[in-house]
């Protein structure tokens, strides 16, 4: 039987195994050298001033929403067409969500859309506290859109980067923090590079990125400054807030220090594939991943939306036919305000209809730097089958 070809796979090279071999052999496997070298070698990348590891992307917009001081009584908004953990984030800290609709072509959060429910919000004094707009399947956000209405309404952004590692917004790196407060990476092992589990918040904010640091790792510190009177004796820290275990450790470090030697080329082979995609698809009733002049995606996702009204088969048909063919397709995502607990919070089918729209016709292809030409023609045609 002719394997199955996943949608996304980590790429391990025996530099990647060595480095964890050598974490392994030496002093320390939690909090040792390896994860301030990681934080340095992603902060330079990105040409920013602070990194802050921590043990999942999940953890980082927690410890992000907390350092911007979301709490009870605040609101924060987010796209329908991400991971849950975009909007679960500001419930964890007591605070209200919302949701903000999406374009009708990069899939990310509507400038358009923002601006209108602002205006609106405006009225009732119900402004949000902080949007996380997120660069689905790689492709930033019109962020500086999005920063000139955070300047003119006061609210603070945190980019939900976890699949855009790699890219550019305007030529620039994404997370350099230009156009928000905190960038957030995953590192999970179907994204770009990854530390197995793993997550980073970036920001120019010498405060915010020592809040985070203190809530990554119980509240707990041994910097006698921040003491509330001199330390017992050399063994001695304080708790001063309530923080978490959220920290890396030194294992999941050197496995991503060693994968962002080849960021670069990850990034221009899931180019490679994606403009091939874009050829081998062009005649089929289907629309293929539109990118934004200003954009240079880090191309995590290849999402395709089936013209449903050309073709006899459903998208639930096509879905299946392709898994049944052993092409391990996936859909990003099932809109955050239809899952049964935010029904439950309030929100019905229709609040986001260009969301819903968007789910109702999209397949995650398969898309990783192994990905061959062979398996590529092998997606391709099972999809022109389960079409036909």
């Amino acid at each position: 039987m002719t394997a199955m070809i996943p949608y996304g796979r980590q790429n391990i090279s025996e530099a990647d195994i060595q480095s964890v071999v050598d974490v392994l052999r030496s002093d320390f496997l939690t909090q040792g050298p390896a994860v301030p070298a990681f934080e340095k070698s992603v902060a330079e990348y990105c040409g920013v001033e602070y990194a802050v590891a921590v043990n999942s992307a999940t953890s980082a917009l927690h410890i992000a929403c907390l350092a911007l001081g979301v709490g009870s009584g605040d609101s924060v908004w987010t796209s329908p067409i991400t991971f849950v953990a975009s909007a679960n984030c500001a419930l964890y800290c007591g605070a209200q969500i919302d949701f903000v609709d999406i374009d009708p072509r990069t899939y990310n959060l509507s400038v358009e859309k923002l601006a209108e429910k602002l205006a609106q919000a405006a009225k009732y004094g119900n402004l949000p506290k902080v949007v996380i707009p997120v660069h689905l399947c790689g492709q930033p956000c019109d962020m500086q859109g999005i920063h000139a209405l955070g300047k003119r309404y006061g609210f603070k952004i945190i980019e939900d980067a976890s699949h855009a590692i790699g890219g550019k917004y305007r030529g620039e790196p994404i997370g350099n923090c230009r156009y928000s407060d905190i960038t957030i990476f995953s590192f999970h092992p179907v994204k770009i590079i990854t530390t197995a589990e793993g997550g980073m918040a970036l920001s120019k904010d010498a405060k915010l990125a020592k809040r985070m640091q203190l809530l990554r790792s119980h509240g707990i510190t041994r910097d006698v400054n921040e003491m509330s009177h001199a330390p017992d004796g050399p063994w001695y820290y304080q708790q001063i807030d309530l923080g978490y275990n959220y920290r890396m450790t030194d294992l999941q470090a050197a496995l991503g220090l060693s994968q962002m030697q080849r960021l670069d080329e990850f990034v221009a082979r899931r180019h490679a594939i994606a403009q091939r995609y874009d050829l081998l698809l062009a005649g089929l009733p289907l629309i293929a991943p539109w990118q934004h002049a200003d954009s240079y995606s880090g191309m995590h996702l290849y999402v395709i939306r089936l013209k449903l009204g050309e073709i006899v088969s459903s998208h639930r048909l096509v879905f299946e036919a392709l898994r049944a063919a052993g092409i391990g397709v996936n859909l990003h995502y099932i809109p955050v305000h239809r899952q049964p607990y935010y029904e439950g919070l309030g929100f019905k089918a229709g609040y986001c209809p260009e969301g819903e729209k968007y789910y109702a016709e999209a397949i995650s292809l398969p898309m990783y730097p192994g990905l061959t030409e062979e398996q590529q023609g092998r997606v391709v045609n099972a999809l022109a089958e389960a079409i036909r």
